[in-house]
């Protein structure tokens, strides 16, 4: 008789635990689009690299890794975009002198946004 109502309330428990992880996933997910624009650093592209990397269960973010030669520095450049329907790829070119929108995260900035500079 016991069994008959612990097993159930023990698997209704799990279930509740894991929609609400689910949800808290998703939530940072989407929140990976939203960078607070703190600081900015303006300069030439002169590597681009980019790979998709799993985030959570059937989640995935596409990681585009740039360094910027400033005039007195080259900085490491990161951009996490969460991948939905219609994702695409910026088109960047080394050469192109960008100014770009973000903030610090340990060794290496964040972008909220990047503006072409001509």
């Amino acid at each position: 008789m016991v069994t008959a109502i612990v097993i159930p309330l023990i698997c209704i428990y799990f279930y509740w635990l894991t929609k609400k992880e689910m949800r808290d996933s998703h939530q940072k997910w989407l929140l990976l689009k939203n960078v607070a624009e703190e600081a900015m650093i303006s300069g030439e592209i002169v590597h681009i690299s980019g790979q998709k990397q799993r985030f959570s269960y059937h989640r995935f973010v596409y990681v585009h890794e740039l360094t910027i030669q400033s005039e007195l520095k080259k900085w490491k450049v990161k951009k996490i975009i969460p991948i939905e329907k219609g994702f695409q790829i910026s088109h960047l070119k080394i050469g192109t002198i960008v100014r770009i929108y973000g903030n610090w995260k340990k060794d290496y900035f964040v972008v909220s946004r990047i503006q072409n500079m001509k």
